[in-house]
């Protein structure tokens, strides 16, 4: 069993409850949010107070039944600590990525934002960092992206801090999704193959995608036998990330996964999505308050039930002066 300083056990500890499950609500989005929430006011380009006044709603309902929260650094943790909408208790990881990619000829490049890296997260206050990486084993930018993740591990070691790592597959093919059957038949060793490169880079948490595309994979017996895979290939405790699909499929991929060794999961647009879709601040709000936090709860008791301790995948440290 491997085991970690004693600054980054610390950190799990703020990030999970109280028996080693996360149950984190992801807020960080940000070019997809703002999207999202321009279209439901009809506005071309929503202003920041805006955008922070929405992520202050989501955030005041869904962190006290929350372990940790996500957060981004533009719209999400100033604000939101100076507005006390954060509780001193709920743990904070901070994204440190930009959103979006940048496109190359041959894959997906992840930039950091220049002026939130490790240092800067500690001193606000977190309790880990989460790297956002998109990653094909094949792509001829892989090692760029290896790159990337080495220096954030590199930052988060010298502040001692854990790091979750976010690996998002995609298809190499241009015009080709996701959803196509040639690349769902191959998503699952390609969710396998990035375990086993990136988290011997310094991944402390992996936060995987469900390692089948659900459009094309229907078989739970399947499903289950390439999560117990992902389990024992990434060797470290890991969380289901929702992935933008519904709710009832994300609640069954949860169950699926924390069967078979996950220990928890990062529920972001699975929760929440619908309630951004209303045109009225009270409609979202009723939203958020009934379907939102049964939804949060829901998932709360699932990985309470069936989830893995992390501490079951990582030793305690050396406890000596």
């Amino acid at each position: 069993m491997p085991t970690i300083t004693i600054g980054k056990y610390r950190g799990l500890q703020q990030i999970s409850n109280e028996s080693g499950i996360f149950n984190i609500t992801a807020l960080d989005h940000r070019g997809s949010f703002v999207e999202m929430l321009g279209q439901t006011l009809n506005l071309a380009e929503p202003a920041w107070e805006t955008i922070v006044t929405e992520k202050e709603r989501m955030l005041r309902v869904f962190a006290p039944h929350s372990s940790a929260v996500l957060l981004d650094p533009i719209y999400g943790v100033k604000p939101m600590i100076a507005r006390s909408a954060l509780p001193g208790g709920v743990g904070l990881l901070v994204a440190r990525e930009e959103s979006g990619y940048e496109s190359e000829q041959e894959g997906r490049l992840t930039k950091l934002l220049p002026d939130w890296d490790a240092a800067a997260i500690r001193r606000i206050g977190a309790s880990a960092v989460k790297l956002l990486l998109y990653y094909h084993p094949r792509s001829s930018i892989a090692a760029k992206q290896e790159l990337t993740l080495k220096r954030v591990a590199e930052e988060c070691r010298r502040q001692d801090l854990p790091l979750l790592v976010e690996p998002m597959s995609y298809p190499l093919l241009p015009g080709q999704k996701k959803s196509d059957p040639d690349f769902a038949r191959e998503k699952p060793e390609l969710v396998l193959e990035t375990a086993r490169r990136l988290v011997p880079l310094g991944v402390d948490v992996l936060k995987a995608e469900f390692p089948t595309e659900v459009a094309y994979e229907t078989d739970e017996v399947v499903m289950r036998d390439y999560c117990r895979r992902l389990t024992a290939e990434a060797g470290i405790p890991w969380t289901l990330l929702s992935a933008g699909v519904d709710f009832p499929t994300f609640q069954r991929q949860v169950e699926i996964a924390c069967e078979a060794g996950a220990s928890g999961f990062v529920a972001g647009r699975a929760i929440w999505k619908e309630g951004m879709q209303m045109a009225e601040p009270e409609a979202r709000d009723r939203f958020l308050n009934t379907v939102g936090i049964s939804r949060l709860r829901i998932l709360v008791e699932i990985a309470n039930y069936r989830g893995t301790p992390w501490t079951e995948r990582i030793g305690p440290p050396e406890a000596t002066g």
